[in-house]
């Protein structure tokens, strides 16, 4: 198992997502001494020292979710398609998840300040964003694995 290289690009998918579930935001409006910090934990509002939460939203449930999905996916090792399948919903909803997030981060810019204020991206996003490159990755390499499992077996 660890000798492929797909387990490698498994691991790291699951460690970006979880560097993510410690509380690194993703992303920041600021306009003076007021901001909006956005992490997997919801929207906090800032205002000079003073951080309260100012929308919860339990992203953090979906992101736990996926790392348990990536460590299924790689733990799947034996049975080759099904490990393959599960690598594409992998890809697919981690696709999903950051699409979102981009999404929401253009849109709510002017929800939160009419006159428009500037957007800070943080820690969180970029290791949301690394991790997709990793299962984009350990999806082509059970590719190639059953690829080559398959000439294998047409020569028994």
């Amino acid at each position: 198992m660890i000798q492929r290289v797909q387990s490698v690009y498994f691991f790291l998918a699951i460690i970006c997502l979880g560097l993510t579930c410690t509380g690194m935001e993703f992303f920041r409006f600021v306009e003076g001494d007021t901001y909006y910090s956005f992490s997997v934990y919801g929207i906090q509002k800032g205002v000079g020292d003073q951080l309260t939460m100012y929308k919860n939203i339990p992203l953090y449930l979906s992101v736990i979710g996926m790392c348990l999905f990536a460590f299924i996916t790689l733990m799947s090792y034996k049975n080759i398609k099904k490990q393959l399948k599960w690598a594409r919903n992998l890809f697919f909803l981690y696709s999903l998840i950051l699409i979102a997030v981009i999404v929401y981060s253009l849109l709510s810019k002017s929800y939160f300040f009419e006159s428009g204020g500037e957007q800070e991206l943080g820690l969180g996003y970029l290791f949301l964003v690394a991790g997709l490159p990793f299962c984009f990755l350990a999806q082509i390499a059970v590719k190639r694995d059953k690829k080559l499992l398959d000439s294998l077996n047409r020569l028994r």
